[in-house]
């Protein structure tokens, strides 16, 4: 079976998954929509990616650059089995999808009562599995349910506090963002915590978060009481084991985000991402029953591979999580 996709939106999260569904082998792009003539359309073509305007305001725009248009968004959805939706949040697609029966994937920014179901391969892939619409959760919130999820399944947890330290803006965003200033989030808490309940109530999580002048990483300073008597070593065990994480620390030079993410341009990674959630093995501690750890987010990339499994999970093309998310992890290069 080999699923037809559509990507609406294709800017930082539309154009990572379109090259994600391009390296599957069970998946197929079939056309990539966007409003606007801008170079990421001119290089969706260059691609061979069949593209779609999402709007007609700039038809006249699209013919004056040379990019081909095959049609409007509504001849993609009746070519696609799913839409993958990059848009900006509430832009308000929902009724247009509904309209055509294609199925449809939310990201992040969009609030969960949008879907009803709000994603993450490890955590609820089972309760996702045929659904018609899908929310995948935000980068923070993925990164906190990579490393709390398996704790919370085979350990136990009773509280969890986590400080984000979130990049002030992406690296083309010259619109956003403090330039000198760490700005805190006076939302309290902050929409992460209540975000990691959209998919596993269970989990007693409060968050705050503040805005550094960085461009590249978000960092989380986790803290977590367990309800077992574990070791630290234990710990690195369980997340050693669990898909997406990927351990570092400072014996090997990696000190920093900026660190990390060179260590992901040195291994020649797509666009340098890194889709692993970045743990410091040597500052993970477990005292008198509580776990401490930082972490590091790439903000661009990590939910890419979420979206990937949703898709399988919607279409029911695969009742195994794991066996996605492996399938998934290697056609990727994802270690």
């Amino acid at each position: 079976m080999t699923v037809k996709v559509g990507i609406n939106g294709y800017g930082t999260v539309g154009k990572r998954v379109a090259d994600a569904v391009s390296q599957q082998d069970d998946m197929e792009i079939v056309g990539v929509a966007k409003r606007s003539p801008t170079y990421e359309a001119e290089m969706a073509v260059e691609k061979g990616f069949p593209f779609y305007a999402a709007s007609d305001k700039y038809l006249d725009d699209f013919e004056e650059k040379e990019i081909p248009v095959e049609g409007m968004l509504n001849d993609l959805l009746e070519k696609a089995d799913i839409i993958v939706d990059g848009t900006p949040k509430k832009a308000g697609y929902k009724p247009i999808y509904e309209k055509h029966g294609v199925k449809a994937i939310w990201q992040g920014g969009e609030d969960h009562k949008l879907t009803g179901l709000s994603f993450n391969s490890m955590a609820n892939y089972d309760e996702c599995f045929g659904a018609d619409y899908v929310r995948v959760v935000s980068c923070n919130t993925t990164g906190l349910l990579r490393t709390l999820y398996p704790i919370h399944r085979d350990i136990g947890i009773n509280s969890v506090q986590a400080v984000m330290v979130r990049r002030g803006a992406d690296p083309w965003d010259t619109k956003r963002g403090p330039i000198d200033a760490i700005t805190p989030v006076l939302n309290i808490p902050s929409h992460h915590g209540p975000d990691v309940q959209s998919v596993v109530p269970e989990i007693n999580i409060q968050t705050t978060a503040v805005k550094v002048p960085t461009t590249i990483m978000h960092l989380h300073s986790v803290i977590v009481d367990l309800e077992k008597d574990v070791s630290t070593e234990d710990i690195l065990d369980l997340w050693e084991k669990t898909p997406r994480i990927k351990f570092f620390n400072a014996f090997q030079g990696v000190d920093s985000t900026a660190k990390v993410m060179e260590w992901a341009k040195d291994r020649n990674n797509p666009r340098g991402d890194i889709n692993e959630i970045a743990v410091w093995d040597d500052a993970v501690k477990v005292e008198d029953g509580r776990l401490y750890y930082y972490q590091a987010i790439h903000q661009e990339s990590d939910i890419v591979p979420e979206n990937i499994d949703a898709i399988r999970a919607m279409m029911e093309m695969e009742e195994d999580n794991i066996k996605s998310i492996h399938r998934t992890n290697e056609n990727m290069g994802i270690e």
